[in-house]
C-alpha cells in the first residue's frame, strides 16, 4: 500500500515527480515537452556577480532566477543581462518571456524593458505583492 512521507531533502523527490509529471504531459499534449536550461553569468574576472537562471520551452523563456550583487547594481548590467537572455531564447525560437518579482524586487525594472504584468498575489509576503509579468520576445 502507497504511504504518504514528509521528505527532508527534495533532490530524488523533486526528479521522480518532474520525470512523472513531463513523461504525462507528453503524452497530453501529443509530443515532447523539452525544457532547456539557460544560464547567463555576470562575472568579476572567475567570480559569479550576477546572473540569470531559466529555462525554454514551448516556444516560452521562463526567467526563474534573476540576481545581481548590489556593487554591480546602477550600471545597466541588469538590462544587458535580460537582453542576453531574451537574445538567447530569440535563437531557441522562444516567442515570449514570463517571470515572476516581489514589489520590493524590480517590477519596476521590468515594466521598462516592456513587461507587463498578468497576475498578483497581495500580502505574498505581508505587506508586499508577487506578480507575474509577460513580454513578447
Amino acid at each position: 500500500m502507497a504511504s504518504i512521507q514528509v521528505e527532508q531533502q527534495y533532490g530524488e523527490a523533486k526528479r521522480a515527480v518532474v520525470k512523472g509529471l513531463r513523461a504525462y504531459n507528453a503524452r497530453a499534449a501529443g509530443r515532447k515537452i523539452d525544457h532547456v536550461p539557460l544560464s547567463i553569468t555576470l562575472r568579476e574576472k572567475r567570480t559569479i556577480v550576477g546572473g540569470i537562471v531559466g529555462d525554454t520551452h514551448l516556444g516560452w523563456l521562463f526567467v526563474q532566477f534573476f540576481w545581481i550583487d548590489e556593487k554591480y547594481r546602477g550600471q545597466g548590467l541588469g538590462q544587458r543581462l535580460i537582453g542576453a537572455a531574451e537574445d538567447e531564447a530569440r535563437r531557441r525560437g522562444a516567442k515570449n518571456v514570463y517571470l515572476d518579482t516581489f514589489s520590493f524586487q524590480a517590477p519596476g525594472f521590468y515594466e521598462k524593458l516592456g513587461y507587463r504584468e498578468f497576475g498578483r498575489l497581495n500580502d505574498y509576503p505581508a505587506g508586499y505583492f508577487r506578480a507575474w509579468m509577460t513580454k513578447a520576445l
